[in-house]
C-alpha cells in the first residue's frame, strides 16, 4: 500500500498493491474507506463531510494523470 496525500492529518489517500479494477484509490482512516474510480472520479462509500470530499476529488482530479500511472505500475506486474 502506497499513501499518496494525508488530509487533515488523519485520512490517507492510498493505492493498493493487487487491488481490483477499475483503477482507484482508496480515502481510508477514522473509520471510512471511500474508493474513489480515477477514470470517472466517482466514489463508493461516505466521506467524513463534504468539506473534504470537494478537496479529496480535487486533488485526485489534479493529479488524476501521476495517480493512473502508479496505480498501473503496482498492478501490471
Amino acid at each position: 500500500m502506497t499513501t499518496k496525500q494525508r488530509f487533515r492529518n488523519k485520512y490517507a489517500l492510498q493505492i493498493r498493491e493487487r487491488d481490483h479494477n477499475p483503477p482507484h484509490v482508496h480515502l481510508f482512516g477514522g473509520g471510512y474507506d471511500v474508493i474513489i474510480d480515477l477514470e470517472t472520479l466517482e466514489s463508493t462509500g461516505d466521506f467524513p463531510s463534504v468539506a473534504l470530499k470537494n478537496e479529496v476529488i480535487a486533488y485526485v482530479e489534479k493529479y488524476r494523470d501521476e495517480l493512473m500511472e502508479e496505480w498501473h505500475k503496482w498492478h501490471t506486474k
